[in-house]
C-alpha cells in the first residue's frame, strides 16, 4: 500500500491506520530534565540493585578534578561509561558505578591562592588549616556541580554516595597504603633531579605535565684542555723496551702540543645550567677531531689559531654557526676515545674575577652511552643536579658526592651566594623567561667562553596546571624504588614492583590493543616513584625520620606499627587534618618511642598515588565495590596510560602484587570538526552544556556512539548536525512501530513456526543482530553496535519489511499474515528498545513508556531478551538474499518510470521479470513478489530478457520489462486489480471486501 491515505471517506475508518501519541518531534532540552527527575523519584539505580543472583560487573571511576565546569571530554568520558555499565547491567550482570572525584592537589591548590593572590593574601602566613579547609569547601562546592552535570547527561550510578579522595576514610586508606611502601623497605628520601615547577614551587609527575612548543637560548661553549697525558698501555717485556718508551713519550708530547689550548665544545639549550657544570661527556665510538681556524670574520667568537674538538660528523654544523665557512677552518688529526680520557678540562668561568674559586677545579671527562652525534657537537655537558641521565650516571660510578650542586632554589632562582648570578631567576613568577639564561650567556661572552649562540623552538615540558615551563632540579624527595625486591609478605615471590608490573600487563585486556604496549614501555623505562609534593592540600606522608641520621641509616625511617595504627585510626575519624595540629608528633608517638628523637615529615603525597590508591577504598571496602576488589573496567583517556592506569598499576602491585583491573579501556582526544585541539584562546571550544541545550543530551550521547572512541574523534554543528539527523531516523522507525502495535496484545501473538517467510527472514536477521549487539556491547564497541542497530532500523526495517508489511497491517483483517507482522513488531521493539537504551538513554524510556506507562515502569528495568538461537536459518536467509537482489531490480526498474512520470506510484505497474537462475525463479514464484515489489502484480519468467529490459550490473541475470497493471484501482488498498468492482463493496478488492465484512 502507498504512504498516503486513501481519501474515499467511507473506507478510510475501515482501515488498520497506525496510532500513537508519541510525537515526531523529539523536543529533548526540554523533556529529558523530567526524565531524569523521574528516574530519582523512582530510584532506578538501587531498584537495579535489588535483582538477586546476578554476577557483579564494576566499572571502577577514574576520578575527575573537582575544580570547574565540565568540558567535552568530560562528557565523553562519562558517556562511554554509561554506555559500558547500562549495556552489561541490561545483559544480566549487576553493574555497578561509584562516581569518584579527585579532591587534593595542586589543581585545587592553585585555585585558593589564585583568590589569595587577588586579594592581596599571602598563603603562607594562613595557618594551614585554615588554608586546607579552604580547599575542601572548594572541591566540595564542584563535586555538587559536577554532579549535576553529569546527571543531566544521563548518566546512572550512585550519586547519592560517590567516593571522594577527601573523605576521611579515604584519607585514612591512602595513608595506609603508603606506609604498606614504608614498612616493605620500598620507601626511600633521595636527592635527585625531578621535574620541578618554580612557579608551583613544587615536584611534578609525568602525568602532570603537557608538551608545548618552546623558544629557547642555545648557545655553543668551550671547555679548555688544560692538559694530556696518554693511559698508561701495557707492554710485554720484549715490547716495553728503551726505544719504545721513547717513542711512546715523544708521541705523548706530540699530541700535548696539539691537545693542550684547545677546546672542546659542547652545546646546551639550557644555559642556565652551565653554573653547575660538573663534567663534559664523549661517545666511546664516535669519529672525532682536531680542527684549526684559519681565517675569521669580524664579529666572529673565534680566531685564527683557535683550535677545537667536535665530532666529525658535526664539525661544520657547528662551525656554520659560528659563522665560519668551509675553507676558514681546517681538519688536524684525529682524536681517539683513548686521548679525550687523557684529556683534562677546565670550566669556561674558572679564574674569572669574582667567582671566588666556584668553578676552578677541573671538570670530569669520560665516556657515556647517552651521547648521540646526531645534533650538538658529540659532547654533552652534565650538570647531574639538573639532568637525569647525568645524575645516573654518576650514581652509578659512587661520584654523586663530587658532581651534585644546589645553586637553583625551589623558586627557581640560583643561591644568593652564587658568584655573577646570585638571585637571578629561571622563570618570573608569571611562568615567563627571567634573567638568569642572558645573564649566563653574557658572562660566558665576557670571559670568551662562548663560540657561537642562538635561538631554538621545540617540545618542552610545561605544568599543565601553571602552563608555566617546568626544569630539572635537584631536591630531597621521597620515592618508592621500583627495582628492589619485595618479600614474599606481598605475595610477589621476591620480584620487583616493576617486574610484577610487567607480568600484569600482560593479565589484563587492552581495548584497543595498543593500550598494552604503551603502558609496557612507559613501564619498562620509568625511574622510581616520586612520591613527595612540596604543597599543603592532600594527604601527607605519614612518616618520621631520626634526628641526626643519614637517609641510607638502617633506623633513618620509623618503622612501627603501633605508631602507624594511631595514625590510621586518628585519620578515619577525623581527616588527614591531624597531622597538622600541635602537638601531632607527640600525639602519634608518645610512649612508644620518644618524639625528641624524630623529625615529622610535612610533605604531602602526589596526587597520582592517591587516585592510584582508589582501588583499596572504593573496590576493597564498599560494599558496592568489587568482591575480590578486581575492577572489570578501567576506562580514562589515553593520557591515562602515563596517569591514572599506571599509578594504579604501580600502587596496586606494590601493595597487592596485581593490578586492580582486568580491562583498560581508552578513548582519545576530542577535537574540533577540523581536526584541531580545543582552546579558549582560539575560540573553538564546545561545552557540553550548549549542545544540550540544543541538542538534547541524548544527540550527544549518539555522537559518541556514532564514533571510534579508541582514536581522537570530531565534533562541531555540522557533525552534530548529521547525528540529530540519524537520531530522526531512528525516531520514526521507533514511531511506526509504536503506530502499528497500538492495541496489540498476548492474544493477538502466533509463534514463528506459523509465520510465513518474510517474518521468520527478519527473525533470522534479529538472532544474527542479537550477537553482534552483544558482542559489540561486551567489547566495548558502541560505534559497531550502533552502526549494526542504525543499519538494520533504516535498511532491513524502514527500507524493507516495514515498506512491504505496511499494506497487510493497513489493509488486512485479523489475517495471519497480519497476525505475524504484529507479533515480529513486539519482538522487535523489545529488542530495539533495549539494544539502544544505553545508547540513547532519554529516548528509549519514551519509547517504552509509550507502550508500557505506570509509576514504576522503565527501559532501564528490564534485560535485553534473550534470542532463541533457533530463529537463525542460513538457508533461509540465503534464499531471502536472492529475493531482495531481485526486488532491487525491479524497485529500480520502477524508479525511472517514477522519475519520468509514467506513473505515480509503483502500484500501478505490473511488471514482467525474466530470472534467469532456475532456482531464484522458483523462490520467487512460490512467494507473493509481487506484494514483495509492492506492486499490484508481476509476471515471472525464465525466457531471456529482451534487449530494453531494465537491469542493474550488480545484479546479472535479472531483467525488468515494464507494464501497467490493468482492473480498475481499489478504493480501500489503491492497488490495480481486475477483481475491483465485482464484490458486496462497490470499489474495492476481494481482499479489501472481505476486511470490511469483518467489520459489518
Amino acid at each position: 500500500m502507498c504512504a498516503d491515505t486513501p481519501q474515499t471517506p467511507e473506507y478510510k475508518s475501515t482501515l488498520n491506520l497506525p496510532k500513537t501519541d508519541f510525537p515526531m518531534r523529539a523536543g529533548l532540552p526540554t523533556r529529558e530534565p523530567n526524565w531524569l527527575a523521574r528516574w530519582e523519584e523512582i530510584g532506578i539505580y538501587d531498584r537495579l540493585r535489588e535483582k538477586k543472583g546476578r554476577k557483579p560487573f564494576t566499572l571502577h571511576d577514574g576520578p575527575p578534578y573537582a575544580n570547574g565546569n565540565l568540558h567535552i571530554g568530560h562528557a565523553l568520558n562519562k558517556t562511554i561509561k554509561d554506555m559500558i555499565v547500562r549495556s552489561h547491567q541490561m545483559m544480566g550482570y549487576d553493574a555497578r558505578y561509584i562516581p569518584g572525584w579527585d579532591c587534593h592537589g595542586l589543581p585545587i591548590e592553585w585555585k585558593i591562592e589564585e583568590q589569595y593572590r587577588q586579594k592581596g593574601r599571602d598563603k603562607d602566613q594562613v595557618p594551614i588549616n585554615d588554608f586546607r579547609g579552604e580547599c575542601r569547601k572548594f572541591a566540595a562546592g564542584w563535586v555538587d556541580v559536577q554532579r549535576e552535570e553529569f546527571k543531566r547527561l544521563g548518566v546512572t550510578g550512585n550519586w547519592q554516595d560517590p567516593y571522594l579522595t577527601m573523605d576521611f576514610h579515604a584519607e585514612r586508606v591512602i595513608a595506609e597504603e603508603f606506609m604498606k611502601f614504608l614498612m616493605n623497605g620500598t620507601l626511600y628520601q633521595g636527592s635527585k633531579p625531578v621535574m620541578w615547577s618554580p612557579v608551583e614551587k613544587t615536584a611534578l609527575a609525568e602525568a602532570e605535565v603537557e608538551y608545548h612548543d618552546k623558544e629557547s637560548f642555545t648557545i655553543w661553549v668551550k671547555f679548555e684542555v688544560t692538559d694530556f697525558a696518554t693511559p698508561d698501555l701495557e707492554l710485554s717485556d720484549e715490547e716495553e723496551t728503551d726505544e719504545a718508551r721513547a717513542a711512546i713519550a715523544a708521541a705523548t708530547a706530540d699530541a700535548a702540543g696539539d691537545f693542550v689550548g684547545a677546546h672542546v665544545v659542547i652545546w646546551t639549550t639550557t644555559p642556565w645550567t652551565i653554573p653547575s657544570n660538573k663534567a663534559v661527556v664523549f661517545g666511546e665510538d664516535f669519529g672525532y677531531g682536531l680542527y684549526e681556524v684559519t681565517d675569521a670574520p669580524e664579529e666572529c667568537w673565534a680566531a685564527v689559531g683557535d683550535r677545537f674538538i667536535l665530532a666529525d660528523k658535526l664539525a661544520g654544523e657547528v662551525f656554520g654557526r659560528a659563522r665560519l665557512e668551509e675553507g676558514m677552518y681546517r681538519r688536524l688529526r684525529d682524536v681517539t676515545s683513548a686521548q679525550l680520557g687523557g684529556m683534562t678540562l677546565r670550566h669556561p668561568l674558572a679564574g674569572a674575577e669574582g667567582s671566588n674559586g666556584e668553578w676552578d677545579a677541573p671538570r670530569d671527562f669520560r665516556a657515556a652511552d647517552f651521547v648521540t652525534d646526531t645534533e650538538g657537537t658529540g659532547f654533552v655537558h652534565c650538570a647531574p643536579s639538573h639532568g637525569l641521565e647525568e645524575y645516573e650516571l654518576y650514581r652509578d660510578l659512587g661520584m654523586l658526592g663530587e658532581v651534585i650542586t644546589y645553586n637553583v632554589m625551589e623558586d627557581g632562582r640560583f643561591r644568593d651566594d652564587l658568584p655573577f648570578f646570585g638571585g637571578k631567576a629561571i622563570l618570573k613568577p608569571n611562568g615567563k623567561e627571567g634573567n638568569a639564561n642572558a645573564a649566563v650567556i653574557d658572562k660566558l661572552a665576557e670571559v670568551g667562553g662562548l663560540l657561537a649562540r642562538g635561538k631554538i623552538k621545540h617540545s618542552y615540558p610545561h605544568s599543565w596546571r601553571s602552563k608555566a615551563p617546568v626544569i630539572y632540579r635537584n631536591t630531597p624527595q621521597w620515592f618508592a624504588a621500583i627495582d628492589k625486591v619485595v618479600g614474599d609478605g606481598l605475595d610477589m615471590h621476591g620480584r620487583t614492583i616493576r617486574a610484577r608490573a610487567l607480568a600484569e600487563i600482560d593479565n589484563v585486556n587492552w581495548v584497543p590493543r595498543s593500550g598494552r604496549n604503551r603502558l609496557h614501555s612507559m613501564m619498562e623505562a620509568r625511574p622510581d616513584w616520586v612520591l613527595s609534593r612540596q604543597r599543603a592540600w592532600g594527604v601527607p606522608l605519614t612518616c618520621f625520620v631520626k634526628k641526626g641520621a643519614l637517609p641510607t641509616a638502617e633506623d633513618f625511617l620509623l618503622r612501627n606499627e603501633e605508631v602507624n595504627a594511631r595514625i590510621v585510626a586518628a585519620f578515619e575519624a577525623e581527616g588527614a587534618d591531624v597531622w597538622y595540629e600541635e602537638g601531632a608528633k607527640a600525639r602519634f608517638l608518645g610512649g612508644i618511642v620518644a618524639p625528641e628523637d624524630y623529625e615529622q615529615v610535612f610533605d604531602i603525597l602526589d596526587v597520582w598515588f592517591d587516585s592510584g590508591s582508589t582501588h583499596a577504598f572504593v573496590l576493597r571496602d564498599r560494599e558496592d565495590g568489587s568482591e575480590d576488589g578486581i575492577a572489570d573496567v578501567y576506562m580514562e583517556g589515553t593520557d591515562q596510560h602515563r596517569g591514572w592506569f599506571h599509578s594504579s598499576l604501580l600502587q596496586s602491585v606494590g601493595t597487592t602484587g596485581r593490578a586492580p583491573y582486568r580491562n583498560v579501556v581508552t578513548h582519545g582526544f576530542t577535537l574540533d570538526a577540523k581536526g584541531m585541539k580545543m582552546s579558549k584562546s582560539i575560540g573553538n571550544t564546545i561545552v557540553p552544556e550548549t549542545i544540550v541545550k540544543q541538542y538534547g543530551a541524548d544527540i550527544l550521547r549518539l555522537w559518541v556512539a556514532q564514533t571510534d572512541y579508541t582514536a581522537d574523534q570530531r565534533i562541531g554543528d555540522e557533525i552534530l548536525k548529521g547525528v540529530a539527523d540519524s537520531y530522526r531516523r531512528l525516531r520514526n522507525t521507533m514511531r511506526y512501530m509504536l503506530g502499528a502495535l497500538n492495541d496489540f496484545s498476548e492474544a493477538d501473538r502466533i509463534e514463528p513456526g506459523e509465520m510465513p517467510e518474510l517474518e521468520r527472514f527478519v527473525l533470522h536477521r534479529l538472532a544474527e543482530l542479537d550477537n553482534v549487539v552483544r558482542d559489540g556491547f561486551a567489547r566495548y564497541d558502541f560505534q559497531n553496535v550502533f552502526q549494526a542497530v542504525f543499519t538494520f532500523a533504516t535498511l532491513d526495517l524502514s527500507a524493507f519489511y516495514f515498506d512491504i508489511r505496511k499494506d497487510v497491517l493497513y489493509c488486512d483483517g485479523d489475517t495471519l499474515e497480519r497476525r505475524a507482522a504484529r507479533s515480529v513488531l513486539d519482538i522487535l521493539f523489545h529488542r530495539l528498545t533495549t539494544w539502544l537504551a544505553p545508547i540513547l538513554v532519554f529516548t528509549m524510556e519514551e519509547v517504552w513508556l509509550e507502550r508500557y506507562p505506570g509509576e514504576q515502569s522503565s527501559v532501564h528495568l528490564v534485560d535485553m531478551p534473550q534470542t532463541p538461537t533457533v530463529w537463525l536459518d542460513p538457508a533461509l536467509a540465503a534464499k531471502w538474499t536472492q529475493v531482495r537482489r531481485a526486488r532491487r531490480v525491479v524497485t529500480a526498474a520502477l524508479e525511472v518510470q517514477r522519475s519520468d512520470k509514467v506513473i505515480g506510484s509503483s502500484l500501478e505497474a505490473a511488471p514482467v521479470v525474466h530470472v534467469e537462475d532456475e532456482v531464484t525463479l522458483a523462490a520467487l514464484k512460490a512467494l507473493p513478489f509481487a506484494d514483495i515489489c509492492i506492486t499490484s502484480g508481476v509476471s515471472l519468467t525464465a525466457d531471456p530478457a529482451p534487449a530494453e529490459a531494465f537491469r542493474l550490473a550488480e545484479v546479472p541475470g535479472v531483467g525488468v520489462v515494464f507494464e501497467t497493471a490493468e482492473g480498475e484501482k481499489c478504493q480501500r488498498c489503491w492497488k490495480i486489480l481486475p477483481d475491483v468492482g465485482h464484490h458486496a463493496h462497490p470499489g474495492l478488492c476481494g481482499r479489501c471486501d472481505d476486511a470490511v465484512s469483518e467489520l459489518d
